[in-house]
């Protein structure tokens, strides 16, 4: 029979209810860090800040349009001698979409909340070159959203990170 000092005993004891408080409290911080379904609608800059994207709710999916960009605006030296007037959507492959407005141009749709940070199985068209891609969101922090446009597979894609704007 082993004999431990009463000591000993009483310091892993002490080890033991430490290392139970250090795993309650990771416990708590990642339900904290949970993304809920309502947690990516709201106003986002894209990566390079050149456009505002809202992202609300269409029925029960998840849908972003571009509410501001930078330049809304053809600049003066526009080669197709559109100087001045509002931007619209010339890339579409669409030509009955091409006089569409970039601002309030619905360019994400479809998204899903999957539990897990994320949201699948939506569409983003990009209106910079016309393309259409399948997307998937994930909530990195509270502030910070990172979309992913791909073709066929995941890995076919890019990646580009979004900012919350405050309220």
């Amino acid at each position: 029979m082993n004999f431990v000092p009463h000591e000993q005993m009483s310091n892993n004891r002490g080890r033991i209810i430490v290392l139970a408080l250090y795993c309650s409290f990771f416990a708590a911080i990642a339900v904290v860090w949970a993304a809920k379904n309502d947690d990516i609608l709201g106003l986002w800059y894209n990566e390079e800040h050149d456009g505002i994207i809202e992202i609300y709710k269409c029925a029960d999916k998840y849908c972003g349009r571009i509410v501001w960009v930078k330049e809304p605006d053809y600049p003066a030296d526009d080669k197709m001698g559109r100087s001045g007037r509002r931007r619209v959507d010339d890339e579409n492959p669409d030509p009955n979409l091409r006089n569409r407005p970039i601002i309030g141009l619905t360019m994400m749709s479809g998204f899903i909340f999957d539990g897990e940070n994320e949201w699948k199985s939506g569409s983003v068209y990009d209106p910079k070159n016309g393309k259409t891609y399948r997307g998937t969101l994930t909530l990195i922090s509270p502030n910070k959203l990172d979309l992913r446009g791909y073709v066929l597979f995941s890995f076919l894609g890019r990646s580009t990170t979004w900012t919350r704007i405050d309220p």
